[in-house]
Parts: structure tokens; sequence; C-alpha cells
């Protein structure tokens, strides 16, 4: 796709973060948008930013992505209001439960995947045949470079990633031959507050979450354009990328476990002292 004047994108996870990078980068282009958040406030302040830009329209709807028939519910409404589909991004996400898995609780552990990846996978499914009965479109599934290696106190929300990874190589396999572009997106250090409330989301935010969402944005709408399927950007993504397959697993592991030492919470690895 290369114009996006008087088309519906829709974009879940709108109320923040990336999700409002990509409302209002789209607004400007003069598209219709369908937007989504769990929290109400938020999202309706990206509304009220929204006023005075290029939008046709805007559409918007607080639920919980993890829900399947509120997503089905959204799908349709939206298309009551906008008209089918173009662009669908599935941005929205939870940042885990920041613990070692020992120490995770299995609740914690299903919501995480509900949100991230059957979040994604809804919002696929839902908005799919909208996209074919268009004859053209792009379906965008936010993964993260945690996505592509194992850190640590994350591995409810690695594993939620590597499966939007999978899930979306696939599709991508499936429309090979469809006039359905598939992209998936594996952001690095981005200034979202995504690890808010997260045990030591504070100190890993200050650390790494660098790059302004508007940048991801803009990088995104560029690769629809130009039919680029895997999109790394973002702050130390690269470095990561090149990590997952250009260094062996072991040497990998030790690199990130000395990168990332000081936010392994001690009250919790003093497990590993008393039961070794």
């Amino acid at each position: 796709m290369q114009n996006f004047e008087n088309k519906t994108i829709v974009i879940t996870g709108a109320g923040s973060g990336m999700g409002r990078a990509y409302a209002l980068e789209f607004a400007r282009l003069g598209a219709k948008l369908a937007l989504n958040d769990f929290d109400a406030r938020s999202l309706a302040e990206t509304v009220t930013l929204l006023k005075g830009t290029p939008a046709r329209a805007v559409f918007s709807q607080a639920f919980d992505v993890g829900d399947k028939q509120a997503m089905n519910a959204f799908a349709a409404e939206a298309k009551s209001r906008l008209g089918n589909a173009h662009v669908v991004i599935n941005n929205a996400g939870v940042g885990g439960g920041g613990k070692p898995v020992w120490a995770m609780d299995d609740d914690v552990y299903a919501r995480t995947l509900q949100v991230n990846f059957f979040g994604v996978l809804y919002g696929t499914r839902a908005f799919l045949p909208q996209l074919l009965a268009n004859g053209e479109g792009a379906v965008v599934n936010v993964s993260s470079v945690f996505g592509l290696v194992g850190t640590p106190n994350s591995s409810d929300y690695c594993a939620s990633k590597f499966a939007v990874r999978g899930f979306t190589e696939s599709l991508m396999v499936e429309l090979q031959e469809s006039p359905i572009s598939v992209h998936l997106v594996h952001p690095g250090g981005v200034k979202t507050n995504i690890a808010s409330g997260v045990e030591g989301g504070e100190e890993f935010t200050q650390k790494y979450l660098k790059t302004d969402p508007r940048d991801v944005a803009v990088r995104v709408i560029s690769c629809i354009r130009s039919g680029k399927q895997r999109i790394v950007c973002g702050h130390q993504s690269s470095r990561l990328w090149l990590a997952s397959w250009a260094m062996p697993l072991e040497q990998r592991n030790r690199v990130l476990h000395r990168e990332m030492k000081d936010l392994l919470d001690p009250v919790h690895y003093n497990f590993l002292n008393t039961h070794s």
C-alpha cells in the first residue's frame, strides 16, 4: 500500500506510546481511524489529540484485546462506521510480571499471553476478512526485541512475543500470493509505559527505553509502503537482532546475564543459593 488517505486504519493500544504515535501519524496522512485501548481515559486523550488533524474520521472503543467477543464486536462496529479496514496494527500489550520463572504466578503467565498473543491473534482474525474483501491491505503485528532473545525476569513476556513472531511468520507464508502484506515489528527500547507497574520497571525504563515512539511509527509506515516484512527498530534493537542469529546461544546468554544482572532482584535470586 502506498496511499492511506481515506483508508481505515485499526490500531490497538492507541491510548499511549507507540499506539498513540501510529494514530497521530496516520491522521496526518488523512486516514480514518478505528482505535482501541484498555484504558478508556488514555484512549479519550488520544482522540482529543486527533482533533484538528487531517484524520477523516475517528472511532474509538475501550476494551480488553484478550476478549475475543469484544474484538469481534469492535471489528463489526468499525466496519459499520468507517467501512472495511485496510491496515490493522495489533499493538496492544502488557509488560508481564517482571519476576524469574520460579517466582511468577501461573495467572500472570496466562494474563500476559492472553493480551500479548491472543490479542494479536483475535485482532488479525477479526479484521482479515475485511482486508481480503478490499483486495488490498496490511497486517502489522508488534512483537519485541524480546521476541528475538530471551531475557531474565521476562519469561512470560518473551514467551508471548516469540508466539507473536511465530504466528506472524506463518501468516506471511500463508498470504504470500495474496494482496495482503504482513509485517512483524520488533521494537527495541521505545519510550512507552510498557514497564509501568512491573517490578523493577522504573529502572528498566530509565536504562533501556530511549527511542521516541514517533520514530517507530514513521518507520513502520515506510515499511508498509515498501513491503518490508521484518521491522527491527529502536534503542539497542540492531544489537539484539544481531545477537539472535550471529552469536552462539551459550555466549549470548552470558552476555545478556552480564548486561542485565543489575536488574535482578537479590531476594528472588537467593532462591538459587539456598537450593543449589
